[in-house]
């Protein structure tokens, strides 16, 4: 009987653990999979999802994103592009305020950008930038961060209200490698997995918050 009893709950413990790989990798797939992909419907605005700058300069993770907002709006895709992000400790400026005179700087028309200055993560971000789209009856949004970080970005804008879809970057130092790529997607997992399990935001890595 107890050999019996060992048996099934090795082949329990064996089962979780083969559920548990399965979805780490299928999870894995989709992020690769939503990082391939670049949907940009009409929508009423164009979000830029913040991450590190220094002293009002973009990083090179944050420039590849505004570069690319920059087409998306010369495209007609929307005619606003909102920047979110909130100030580091000790920071003069906030990652939404370098963001929009990055763009300003880029020639985009003062009158098509909004900077929303809060959030010090994607949750806390797409959670001000839905407030922000409440008060200007706005609905949809094409969303603007790195290829691995799309996927979670998007569940999180649709989790606060959003319909959001994404059009991931496609330079910038997130794409440079196989051996980069592949270290995001892990990341990307790990974060994704622990926003569906508890509902809440991890800070990541420059190019990944």
């Amino acid at each position: 009987m107890g050999v019996r009893i060992g048996n099934l709950l090795n082949r329990v413990a064996g089962a979780a653990v083969l559920a548990s790989i399965l979805l780490v990798v299928s999870t894995g797939l989709a992020i690769w999979w939503t990082a391939r992909q670049d949907s940009r419907p009409a929508s009423d605005a164009i979000v830029v999802l913040g991450t590190a700058q220094y002293n009002g300069v973009p990083s090179s993770f944050f420039e590849a994103r505004l570069e690319h907002a920059i087409s998306l709006y010369e495209a007609g895709v929307a005619p606003v592009i909102v920047t979110v992000g909130g100030r580091a400790e000790g920071d003069e400026f906030s990652e939404a305020e370098a963001g929009r005179a990055y763009l300003a700087a880029g020639g985009v028309p003062e009158d098509a950008l909004l900077a929303v200055e809060e959030g010090v993560d994607t949750l806390e971000s797409m959670r001000v930038v839905s407030t922000a789209f409440a008060e200007r009856g706005w609905a949809s949004a094409v969303l603007v961060t790195d290829p691995w970080h799309a996927m979670r970005a998007q569940r999180m804008a649709e989790d606060s209200g959003i319909e959001a879809e994404s059009s991931p970057t496609r330079q910038g130092p997130a794409v440079q490698t196989r051996a980069t790529q592949f270290r995001y997607i892990l990341r990307e997992t790990a974060a994704y997995l622990l926003y569906r399990v508890t509902g809440e935001s991890v800070a990541g890595a420059p190019g990944i918050g």
